[in-house]
Parts: structure tokens; C-alpha cells; sequence
């Protein structure tokens, strides 16, 4: 997440062209209030990678049951929290321990580790979307905006 900037909210996650601007809304704590709704990355045709800034990176295994994976995204984000506040205090210990929580939370989720898929297709995560299997979608997906 980004620094806040003063009037403004962002959202990700939703709908794709919808923003809003809301005024004063009543609000006189934040007058001016303005909330942008940023579209969701773009998704392979097969469900398995999000792509961000050109680059693939794997989606959360679909087959979790909605309590395992409340459960993990939840550890994933005390983690990542933990990973901060390590870093800040330079404990170098702290920030290897909870950086390992991170990457075990990631595993568990699928996100990293074995693919989670059984066609026997290779894992293409963290590699730019034009040079792999998904070239010809991605370019024709850049060729819309």
C-alpha cells in the first residue's frame, strides 16, 4: 500500500471504471473526499497467474476451503507486518524469522512452492507475461489499452 495522500481513498478489487467523487459527503473531518477504485490485474485465461507490471505472479490455490484461506492470508498479513517492524528496529534475527513466516504462509496459500495445478504445466511465476506460454494473451491484452 501506498503513502496515504490527503483527500483521497484508494480501493483495489473492484469493478473496473468505477470511481467516485464524493465531495464533502457530509464528512466534515474530510471535506473533499475522493475515492478512486483501481480495476483488478488482469488474470490468465486459466485462472493461475495475475499480471502486475507485465510480470506473472501466481494466484492463491483456488481449491482452499474459504476458512483455510481466511486463516493463511490472515498469518500472511502479521507476517508481513512483522517483516516491517524488524526491519525497522535492524534486529536482523527478527527479520529472518518473520520473513520465513512469509514465505510458509505463500507456500501454504500455493502462491509459491509446488504448483497447484496437475496438468503437469511449468511454472511460470515472477517471469514477465511476453516471454512465456502467455505471450500472445498478454500482447493482445495490451493491444486494448
Amino acid at each position: 500500500m501506498g503513502i496515504p495522500v490527503p483527500g483521497t481513498t484508494s480501493c483495489t478489487g473492484t469493478a473496473p471504471g468505477h470511481e467516485a467523487s464524493f465531495g464533502n459527503n457530509g464528512d466534515q473531518a474530510n471535506p473533499g473526499v475522493t475515492v478512486t477504485h483501481k480495476p483488478p490485474p488482469p488474470v490468465t485465461p486459466d485462472g493461475r497467474y495475475i499480471v502486475v507490471r507485465g510480470r506473472l505472479w501466481r494466484r492463491t490455490n483456488p481449491h482452499l476451503d474459504a476458512d483455510r484461506r481466511e486463516t493463511l492470508v490472515a498469518e500472511l498479513m502479521q507476517a508481513r507486518r512483522a517483516v516491517g517492524i524488524a526491519g525497522r528496529s535492524g534486529d536482523t534475527g527478527a527479520l529472518a524469522a518473520a520473513r520465513a513466516r512469509v514465505h510458509a504462509a505463500k507456500v501454504a496459500l500455493g502462491e509459491r512452492g509446488p504448483v497447484w495445478w496437475s496438468d503437469g504445466a511449468p511454472d511460470q511465476n515472477r517471469r514477465m507475461a511476453r516471454n512465456t506460454d502467455y505471450a500472445d494473451w498478454y500482447a493482445a491484452l495490451e493491444g486494448q489499452n
